[in-house]
């Protein structure tokens, strides 16, 4: 059984911070798990093929997304990949389509919630920080109504944390749980 664990939320939520410490404690528990990043991927793509508009920004985004799923086809079924990405900028039926493609067969979502205000605030601190081709710092008034509707895909399980509190030492355990069903 080929499995995956989806961290998704909106930009500035702390999926990147989770991924990380979630990386850290599957493989602590002796579970293989890789981290793959969206941002990672698409700032690679901004070094060799330039930042653009938001419609280049975009492409590269879908372009990312896909390259990471095609990645993943070639992982061993014993390797656990930790995708963070904003699942919700396509429509889910993408992210069905990219699942099948990779042969994965079980999914956990981990949703990654945080209030519009705080994702805003935390949009606007990093933006000078950000590699050439992230949206600038104005795009914070575009994620705050963002996060006011976004919600997760709804893959199920769903594993919903607050992005806003620190890394919760039982999800590693709650993940593999959950994998395990």
């Amino acid at each position: 059984m080929r499995r995956a664990v989806l961290i998704n939320g909106v930009p500035a939520s702390g999926k990147s911070t989770l991924a990380r410490a979630l990386v850290r404690d599957l493989v602590g528990m002796g579970h293989p798990a890789v981290p793959l990043t969206l941002d990672t991927v698409k700032e690679g793509l901004f070094e060799h093929l330039g930042a653009g508009d938001r419609e280049h920004n975009r492409m590269l985004g879908r372009a990312s997304y896909q390259a990471i799923f095609a990645t993943i086809a070639a992982f061993p079924d014993a390797l656990i990949p930790v995708i963070d990405a904003w699942h919700g900028f396509q429509p889910v039926d993408v992210l069905r389509g990219h699942l099948e493609r990779a042969r994965i067969d079980h999914v956990i979502e981990i949703w990654v919630s945080v209030a519009p205000e705080r994702a805003a605030a935390r949009y606007r601190a990093r933006a000078t920080e950000r590699p050439e081709g992230h949206l600038p710092a104005s795009y914070a008034d575009e994620l705050f109504e963002l996060a006011r509707r976004a919600r997760p895909a709804g893959l199920d399980p769903v594993i919903e944390v607050d992005g806003a509190t620190p890394y919760d030492a039982n999800l590693g355990a709650r993940v593999v749980e959950a994998l395990q069903r």
